[in-house]
């Protein structure tokens, strides 16, 4: 939808001042790389932070031999805890089961497990890690997808046409791509179809049509 619209709306923009189909297309061309490129570089930077927040979530793996050196008396423990988000009741009751488990005569190796998985076991974080997937997978797949969706307001120019026709195509080829992927969303959240196409054809046109009445204003058609 990026790709659609932002292509769309930037072709649009430059034909109606009048520009020589040539260099709108060119224009289309520069806007699809910038824009894709663009999106691809966010995404591997949003990513990346993403992983990396995830990665320092993760406790040491000797995390639960300092356990022991903390002060009872002074709840560091449930602190660590209630930082996490827990309520004060249930940071203590928290607190006190790891210190029971520490107060056997020897913690076995089964023990440790479960002291490291009470202080926040870092399986649940590596899963999540996972389901954000790696920086170059995201940018590849946003840089293919947005320049996808840019490509089809330059249809009509790569076979030459010019003028009100090509808008016109370029308009119509996009609104159908906006209809199609509209109605999908619909489908996949389990709500008609027809009511999310037309919103996604309505703010698509709305944005072009911006740009389009824009041009009109400050075309040079005149020089």
């Amino acid at each position: 939808n990026d790709g659609l619209v932002s292509n769309l709306a930037l072709v649009l923009g430059v034909a109606a001042t009048g520009m020589a189909p040539g260099l709108v297309l060119a224009t289309g061309v520069a806007g699809l790389l910038a824009g894709a490129l663009s999106m691809a570089a966010g995404e591997w930077v949003s990513v990346r932070s993403q992983r990396e927040l995830l990665d320092a979530s993760i406790p040491d793996p000797d995390a639960h031999q300092a356990v022991p050196a903390l002060d009872v008396n002074a709840n560091e423990l449930a602190l660590v805890f209630r930082a996490r988000g827990e309520s004060p009741e249930a940071a203590d009751a928290h607190a006190a089961t790891i210190f029971a488990q520490l107060a056997r005569p020897a913690i076995t190796e089964s023990g440790a497990i479960a002291v490291r998985a009470a202080l926040g076991g870092g399986e649940a974080v590596n899963g999540a890690t996972e389901q954000v997937g790696t920086p170059w997978r995201a940018a590849a797949s946003s840089f293919c997808f947005f320049a996808i969706g840019a490509f089809f307001p330059l249809v009509p120019y790569i076979f030459g046409m010019s003028g009100p026709g090509a808008i016109a195509l370029a308009a119509l080829i996009v609104g159908l791509a906006l209809l199609g992927t509209g109605g999908v969303v619909g489908i996949l959240s389990g709500q008609s179809p027809a009511p999310r196409a037309l919103r996604q054809l309505l703010i698509g046109y709305g944005a072009a049509g911006v740009t389009y009445v824009l041009g009109l204003l400050f075309g040079t058609t005149a020089a």
